[in-house]
């Protein structure tokens, strides 16, 4: 989700030491890269409807700080190594590893997600990915459209709508046969829901981590309460439209709100923010894109 990078990196050193005991994975990032094979048949148009393959070589993930693994090996950071998409945590068995073998991961596969991103980022970070020529692009945003300091700072539907067409029609100029794999964005409010039990977690809530939902997180009175499905119903709404802008590329699945309808427990969050997912929640998203990628039909 988007920080505010200079409260965050303020209150690093405080929150580190709190929950140091609690580390248990190496903090060092990884960003899956190598060259693509020139037979890769990313960039091959087709004049026919095409039948999807269920076993792309070559994947390349965009988004947020959830396809960046963050807060799954340290506080407050990113750890790519365990994203759901490219990761080569055997933990969490990525999608990458899940199509491509271990062996593959880090030679097939890139991450060009950004904690912090918006579907406003989304075509940029398409550009980069094409380069590669992937025959798979597994796409996760929009929850930081959502995760604002005030709702009214969110995201508007038109403009998710808009930003998402020209993040797709970019991508079909540049890999005219890639697949796509769209993850719905998931259930902020039952995260809120989740996490809130948590004292670590609420005092991380505060140094920016989305405000809209997040905000005053004991609060249940009736401002609070509707600012929270205010939040939600936008969530919803950006779903409806991936599903929309998706359904019209006759190579791209949606994940028909698999994502969003999963219901994260407090085992599949961080244990430092109670927010994102941890290494369990980062492998039942890698499971759920690797269902819907391998399905015979859509």
């Amino acid at each position: 989700m988007r920080k505010r990078r200079h409260r965050l990196r303020a209150a690093h050193a405080a929150v580190a030491v709190a929950v140091l005991a609690a580390a248990g994975c190496d903090a060092a990032g990884h960003t899956a890269s190598g060259r693509q094979d020139s037979g890769a048949r990313g960039d091959r148009p087709s004049t026919s409807a095409p039948a999807w393959d269920t076993s792309p070589d070559s994947v390349a993930a965009v988004g947020d700080s959830i396809t960046r693994g963050f807060d799954t090996c340290a506080v407050l950071s990113d750890c790519p190594q365990s994203s759901w998409a490219t990761g080569t945590d055997a933990s969490v068995d990525s999608l990458a590893m899940r199509l491509l073998g271990a062996s593959q991961v880090t030679r097939r596969s890139w991450n060009h997600a950004v904690t912090g991103a918006r579907m406003s980022d989304l075509k940029g970070q398409i550009t980069r990915a094409a380069v590669h020529k992937p025959e798979l692009v597994a796409v996760m945003v929009g929850a930081n459209d959502a995760c604002r300091d005030t709702t009214a700072q969110m995201t508007s539907v038109a403009d998710f709508r808009s930003q998402f067409q020209d993040a797709m029609d970019t991508l079909r100029r540049k890999l005219p046969a890639a697949e796509v794999y769209v993850a719905s964005v998931p259930n902020l409010k039952r995260l809120w829901s989740e996490g809130r039990s948590n004292p670590l977690g609420k005092q991380i809530w505060k140094l920016g981590i989305c405000p809209s939902m997040l905000g005053d997180a004991d609060a249940l009175d009736a401002v609070a309460d509707r600012r929270r499905q205010t939040v939600q119903d936008r969530v919803v709404a950006y779903n409806k439209v991936l599903k929309e802008v998706c359904a019209k590329d006759l190579r791209c699945r949606f994940d028909d709100n698999a994502v969003y309808d999963y219901r994260f427990g407090t085992g599949q969050l961080s244990r430092w923010d109670w927010f994102h997912p941890s290494r369990d929640g980062q492998a039942k998203l890698a499971e759920i894109a690797y269902r819907v990628v391998t399905a015979k039909n859509p």
